[in-house]
């Protein structure tokens, strides 16, 4: 976990333009822009594999605290340092303490939905699209449990606005990409944004982050969950 390829460890490449890269696992053939330093290119799909048990461990979940969830599930083996996980992993967590804490959702349901659109947020997002993966999932948490669509009203308004508050946290504290960091300041900013428009409290403590030794491009002090 320390370094980036979950094939040999190597870290990683990023180019401008993508390249038709080859799976090292599953050999399927598609465009990309990372690969690692020896060659290895691994697909989001295959990045992802067991993240289906995040269902199943947060349905057994009885935590009110988001984060506690999050790092039960990053504790995991499907999880790694950096990758696409994560989309699905904060809005998983948030949908499980949300309802623990009295929200009015069916969980199954709302987590396999949550599985359905975090799939389709690619690794890397943060650098191409503007858009870190993980404030993308609390966007997509507030989403479910309003009933968005793109015809709503109110419930339109809220899922963007938690987005926008989510990745204006993230953006704050600056690159580059920590998908543990990032998915933290997602989770509070939606802790906060749940409670004064949804009224529902979700618990939440200090965070401090046990991944820093496993990341190459942890930025230490700068990191408001780092501790030495």
């Amino acid at each position: 976990m320390k370094n980036e390829c979950i094939i040999c460890g190597s870290p990683l490449k990023y180019s401008d333009n993508d390249e038709i890269m080859e799976c090292a696992l599953c050999h399927k053939k598609e465009g990309s822009k990372s690969i690692c330093q020896k060659g290895h290119y691994i697909c989001n799909e295959c990045h992802t594999q067991g993240v289906s048990t995040i269902v199943g461990a947060c349905l057994s979940a009885v935590s009110k605290n988001p984060v506690e969830i999050a790092q039960m599930l990053m504790a995991m083996p499907f999880c790694h340092m950096h990758g696409p996980e994560h989309h699905i992993l904060v809005g998983s967590a948030l949908l499980t303490a949300y309802k623990n804490a009295g929200g009015k959702i069916d969980l199954l349901k709302a987590l396999s939905e949550m599985q359905a659109r975090g799939k389709k947020v690619p690794g890397g997002a943060c650098g191409y699209w503007g858009a870190c993966g993980a404030g993308i999932s609390a966007g997509m948490y507030v989403s479910i449990v309003t009933g968005s669509t793109p015809l709503a009203n109110e419930a339109w308004g809220l899922s963007n606005k938690m987005t926008s508050s989510a990745l204006g946290a993230i953006g704050d504290i600056g690159g580059p990409r920590c998908c543990k960091r990032d998915s933290y300041l997602a989770i509070i900013k939606a802790v906060e944004f749940t409670k004064a428009h949804l009224g529902i409290e979700m618990e939440i403590e200090s965070i401090t982050c046990l991944h820093s030794a496993q990341n190459n491009q942890c930025i230490g002090k700068h990191c408001p969950f780092y501790q030495q």
